[in-house]
């Protein structure tokens, strides 16, 4: 199968593009970047430099791909996690015009499918705190997370909306492992070995993780598996801040985490992140396994964690 990739050189199109070839499909990646490209190459795929924000450019790639499925793996996210006011502008613009873009590439190629990544950690903070595909996401997030959530709205109407397209719409979790925040030398860790990470409140937001071989994992089965629709791409084990974290601060060598008051933490990092470490929601992925054939090789990130940093 031919696939064209873009986002080929970020945290999950590394190992995508691994596996795909691996599988014996055809593979295209895509990049911004000439010097990018040469890891692509030697990884044994095609090479496109591109920008997604170039429509015509774009087109010309895709459609010189040919390819069957185009996946669309495309984020902007700076190198520290720190939310600001901007934190997620320009992977907003991304989700949005980017998508538009590469939609219509994809179509105007001929491509039989589009799969997208999203995200399982925009539920609304009601009800059961694991949520399946077809719980509402966020209607009126607070904060700096409203643009985002419009954003992702938008990308996931765009894929699973195209026409002649088959739209695939994967929800991931929290990524861990090479190359994420959650590396040994990603900034997540660096905080929680400085005991800048800590529990917030009584600590119930729940988070849904999945390791970043996983994710690539869910790509390569939703190729030929799965009806149109959005699955939720994540570990067997939804988890509160309480639990996870101090397993994580242990695997990392690091003391436990503090624990913050809400009232503090509001008025620190935001009535958003606050509310997010108290009230999020986690993610089921039954219907992934279900429909895609897809198993997690990291059913749970408390061994997942210890595999991915003993390693690291």
């Amino acid at each position: 199968m031919k696939v064209f990739v873009a986002g080929a050189s970020g945290a999950i199109g590394r190992p995508l593009v691994r596996q795909l070839l691996a599988a014996g499909h055809e593979v295209t990646g895509m990049t911004r970047h000439e010097e990018r490209a040469a890891a692509i190459r030697e990884a044994g795929a095609a090479a496109a430099v591109c920008d997604v924000f170039d429509a015509e450019a774009l087109r010309a790639a895709v459609a010189a791909a040919s390819p069957d499925v185009v996946v669309h793996a495309l984020t902007a996210l700076p190198p520290r996690f720190k939310p600001r006011s901007d934190y997620l502008a320009a992977t907003n613009r991304v989700r949005s015009e980017g998508t538009r873009n590469l939609v219509a590439a994809a179509s105007a190629a001929g491509a039989r499918r589009i799969i997208a990544e999203s995200v399982a950690f925009f539920y609304e903070p009601e009800g059961s705190w694991v949520k399946d595909e077809e719980a509402r996401l966020f209607v009126e997030p607070p904060g700096r997370f409203a643009a985002a959530r419009d954003a992702l709205v938008e990308l996931e109407q765009q894929v699973t909306g195209a026409a002649g397209l088959e739209g695939v719409v994967l929800r991931f979790g929290w990524f861990y492992g090479p190359g994420t925040y959650y590396d040994r030398g990603g900034s997540q860790a660096e905080e929680t070995l400085k005991r800048r990470t800590p529990i917030i409140g009584a600590g119930t937001g729940t988070f849904s993780f999945v390791h970043i071989d996983d994710a690539a994992s869910s790509v390569v089965a939703a190729l030929d598996h799965g009806a149109p629709g959005t699955y939720n791409v994540v570990d067997d084990e939804p988890a509160p801040l309480r639990e996870w974290l101090p397993v994580y601060a242990e695997v990392l060598g690091a003391k436990p985490p503090r624990r913050v008051p809400a009232w503090l933490a509001r008025l620190v990092a935001g009535a958003d992140l606050a509310g997010a470490a108290i009230e999020m929601r986690g993610a089921a992925n039954a219907k992934a396994k279900r429909e895609l054939a897809w198993q997690p090789a990291h059913p749970s990130w408390r061994q997942g964690f210890r595999d991915a940093l003993v390693q690291s």
